[in-house]
């Protein structure tokens, strides 16, 4: 078994990269028995695969193949059979159940053994053992072949080494030469241990051959070791001379070590004065400039600046461990404290007093403009003539002379933060006050210019006017203000001609709430289309003129304040980018605090002059908050405008609901005809206004949901109209309207009304048709009355051409009728009830051809069809009517003509 385990070792799994590490001789139970080996291998290669391989001997009988194999792991259970008697049989159960005879219960109880150690080695999933006594699963096979195969216990599975290749030829080589090598194992193994003992006594023989050279190589040590005794002398007395010069040169380099520290020393204290007197010392220039400097002059603020910045670098200086218990700098940076906060107060008041004298000039200069208007040829002069041009001061001068500060007040913000922020607060204060008049005048003129009228008319003094300006200019400062004491109370008592602002109402202008009825019954000039193009630039010019004001006022105070965001500071710190936002926000809110409040004013004024300012307003406000975002959309004049759109948008859907309201409301009167509905006409203007206003507009789509909102309205309310109306046809109604709802939406190419388009053209085709059929009805009654019945008989089974033979439809009783519908007759019928469909269509539409049209299509219709029955139900009888196509088509003509 061995010789054959070696070779299908060598042959079978070797180049399969396999150990084989047991073998049974087994057949299949109950068959003829073929012989054939189950071998249990491992891979030699990590993860390690166990396998269960089937191998049998060729046809021919001269080399063993490879037939079977099955992965351990796939094995579920192995059935010993009897776990108390020796039975050669076994069961190993895979997908499906292999029953095995082996040649010896030994090689079988061997090969089980060896399934059982692999499965506890290798697998998770544990194989069951059934009939398989404990005594084999926990203890090694014993004696010989089988435990040779088996391995004997778990370690011996991992002691197996392949030969090598080199190894492996030699084995080969000496069995080759030894034919007994495989048949006579023994006699094999006797002579190699023969060879083995010749080589070990030629090895002995070699070793004793070299003593004699063994013998000269110690000659040689013992003499290398006199040598080196030798040398070792020498150096001792070597070393004994230098120690003398080592003690020298340690003093010498004893003495340089001191000499090297006191050097150090004198360098690190020269290094320490020059950096007190680089950066602790302030120019006698610099202290004169934030003592006594002149900060009203450019040279001046120059000097100051730069000394400020030298007197800051001074201070935050960072000093060195030590440093600070130093008298002398004690003493300098008291001194630095001293000048910065006498620089800090003369700078405070400086800027203060600078605050006053700019407002009061701005104040002065208009005092001075009204009374140049006053001493010139027009002596009635107001305020709303004065700023008639709808103008805001620009304070860019006053920007101007302030940024000069911008340095100083950073440096202040630095050094001094109370009085940086009370700076802020001051200039907020007067601010504050100065732009609420000049909003307040502003608005006012606006909303002058809106209404068309004033409250006072000429003959205003320029006292008043005077007093007027005056009490605003100190109301505008604290009571403490320089030069100031005492003045405002002088000054009370006169009023404002533009607090009081009311819109004067007159039967030459039309209503303060436009309706879409109110435009129906009024013509294209009625509508005043100036006042409202005067409108739409009044409110684009207090737009336009608020959006400048603002932008530089936040620019302004972002540079003067120093709350403008640097480059890489979002980077750096998020926080405080959020905190200078929020500084500037809340100053601009303060300052321009009446803005939203005017703004909220003025819509609403605008709104009660004429509701259709909405579209205007909420074109012109949408395009300005899309502006303001792209410039910067934090900033207050986007917040503002942004909370100003939403009442815009609101007023926009009120404006809307009130037309749609109002259509509900709708009381059409009951002795006239209804003709064109006031809100259907009032739905064309509207739509003409919107495209106009609405043209390129970002807001678009607001526009689009009112529109279906509306034409919605529309069609619910003509309905209505047609169900309630007495006097004209409810078909009428429905076709006149919805023509002139069809018509307006192709000529104006509204997209998002394209559905209703289509739906107003269905309407208008089906009762148009309707009403065509019920006021014609059967011009020719008794004829039709007798078609019917004809008719009723074909549909009871009489045959059409049999019809003739009924008594009550025979020929004779045909010609009858016939004679009763001569061309005279059906011409003066015609004529009649063309004077009613007169009476029925109104003029403004012009239906009244293509009603006419219409019924003479439909005459022509009912004519052919009764020639068609009689042709189908009296065939050669000769019949005819007793006018022909030709006569309906004079007829109508004709009359049509006449009228």
């Amino acid at each position: 078994m061995t010789a054959i385990k070696h070779a299908l070792q060598r042959d079978i799994f070797t180049p399969n990269d396999e150990r084989l590490l047991s073998i049974v001789n087994v057949c299949k139970a109950g068959k003829k028995k073929k012989n054939c080996f189950l071998c249990a291998t491992v891979t030699t290669e990590r993860p390690v695969q166990v396998r269960v391989v089937k191998v049998k001997k060729s046809d021919k009988g001269d080399f063993y193949k490879r037939q079977m194999a099955w992965e351990l792991r796939d094995l579920a259970e192995v059935d010993a059979k009897d776990a108390s008697k020796e039975n050669p049989e076994f069961d190993l159960h895979f997908e499906k159940v292999y029953r095995w005879v082996a040649s010896s219960t030994a090689e079988k109880n061997s090969f089980i053994s060896c399934i059982w150690k692999l499965n506890q080695r290798y697998l998770r999933k544990k194989v069951e053992f059934v009939n398989v006594s404990s005594q084999l699963l926990e203890e090694s096979v014993p004696s010989g072949e089988s435990q040779s195969v088996a391995g004997g216990d778990e370690d011996a599975l991992d002691d197996y080494q392949e030969l090598n290749a080199r190894e492996e030829q030699d084995i080969e080589g000496m069995m080759e030469v030894c034919e007994y090598a495989i048949s006579n194992a023994e006699a094999f193994a006797e002579k190699l241990s023969r060879e083995l003992q010749v080589l070990d006594g030629a090895n002995i023989q070699s070793i004793m051959a070299s003593e004699k050279q063994v013998n000269i190589l110690m000659q040689l040590l013992d003499e290398a070791l006199s040598e080196v005794d030798t040398i070792e002398g020498k150096l001792s007395s070597y070393e004994e001379m230098l120690q003398s010069v080592k003690e020298q040169m340690d003093q010498i380099s004893q003495s340089n070590r001191l000499i090297q520290i006191s050097n150090t020393n004198n360098g690190k204290l020269l290094d320490e004065i020059q950096f007190l007197v680089n950066y602790m010392d302030l120019s006698k220039g610099h202290i004169r400039a934030l003592q006594d400097g002149d900060l009203s002059s450019p040279k001046g603020i120059e000097a100051c600046i730069n000394a400020s910045e030298a007197l800051l670098q001074c201070m935050n200086v960072a000093l060195r461990p030590g440093h600070e218990k130093l008298m002398a700098v004690k003493q300098q940076q008291h001194l630095f404290t001293e000048l910065r906060d006498t620089f800090a107060r003369r700078l405070t008041n400086h800027l203060n007093n600078v605050f006053v004298h700019q407002c009061c000039t701005h104040f002065l200069l208009q005092y001075l403009n009204v009374s140049y208007l006053w001493q010139g040829h027009d002596q009635s002069s107001t305020l709303s003539q004065h700023t008639a041009e709808l103008t805001l001061p620009k304070h860019s001068p006053l920007h101007r002379d302030l940024l000069r500060y911008a340095k100083l007040m950073e440096w202040l913000k630095n050094t001094q933060r109370e009085k940086y922020d009370g700076l802020s607060r001051t200039y907020v204060d007067y601010m504050t006050r100065l732009y609420e008049r000049e909003i307040k005048d502003f608005f006012e003129v606006a909303k002058i210019k809106m209404a068309g009228t004033t409250k006072e008319g000429k003959g205003n003094k320029f006292g008043k006017t005077l007093a007027l300006w005056l009490e605003r200019a100190f109301n505008c400062f604290p009571s403490g203000a320089p030069g100031l004491h005492g003045s405002s109370g002088k000054l009370t008592g006169s009023t404002s001609s533009l607090n009081k602002l009311t819109v004067q109402g007159s039967s030459s202008r039309r209503s303060q709430s436009s309706s879409l009825l109110d435009m129906g019954n009024m013509s294209a000039s009625d509508l005043d289309v100036a006042d409202r193009t005067k409108f739409d630039k009044i409110f684009e010019q207090v737009l336009s003129e608020l959006e400048p004001l603002c932008l530089a006022e936040q620019d302004f105070i972002s540079k003067f304040f120093k709350l403008q965001q640097h480059p890489t500071l979002a980077q750096v710190n998020s926080i405080l980018v959020t905190l200078r936002k929020d500084m500037v926000r809340l100053m601009m809110n303060k300052i321009f605090q009446s803005i939203e409040t005017e703004l909220n004013s003025l819509i609403a004024l605008g709104d009660k002059i004429d509701s259709f300012h909405s579209l205007y307003m909420l074109v012109k406000m949408s395009h300005h908050v899309w502006t303001a975002q792209n410039v910067d959309p934090a900033s207050y004049l986007s917040t503002t405008l942004g909370n100003v759109l939403v009442t815009v948008k609101r007023n926009f859907d009120k404006c809307i609901s009130g037309q749609i309201r109002q259509m509900e409301e709708v009381k059409i009167s009951k002795k006239s005809k209804v003709g064109i509905l006031p809100f259907v006409t009032g739905f064309e203007e509207f739509a003409e206004l919107a495209e106009t206003i609405f043209r390129n507009a970002e807001r678009r789509g607001d526009l689009d949901k009112a529109y279906v909102k509306l034409i919605r309205a529309v069609f619910m309310n003509v309905e209505k109209v047609a169900n309630e109306s007495q006097k004209t046809p409810r078909d009428v109604v429905m076709m006149e309207n919805f023509h002139h709802i069809f018509s307006t939406q192709s000529r104006l190419k509204i997209s998002c009304l394209e559905t209703e388009r289509r739906e107003a053209k269905h309407k208008y085709t089906d009762h148009l048709q309707s009403y065509v059929i019920n006021s014609l009805g059967q011009p020719l009654e008794k004829l039709n009355h007798f078609f019917e019945g004809v008719e009723a008989r074909v549909a009871q089974g009489v045959r059409e051409e049999e019809v003739s033979y009924q008594l009550a439809f025979n020929k004779q009783e045909l010609r009858k009728v016939i004679k009763e519908y001569p061309g005279k007759e059906v011409k003066k019928g015609l004529d009649n009830l063309y004077k009613k469909v007169d009476k029925h269509l109104c003029e403004e539409e012009s239906l009244l051809q293509v009603v006419w049209h219409s019924m003479q299509d439909e005459f022509i219709r009912q004519y052919k069809h009764f020639e068609g029955l009689i042709g189908r139900c009296y065939p050669g009888s000769g019949i005819t009517m007793e006018f022909t196509i030709g006569d309906m088509l004079e007829y109508f003509s004709s009359i049509a003509q006449s009228h």
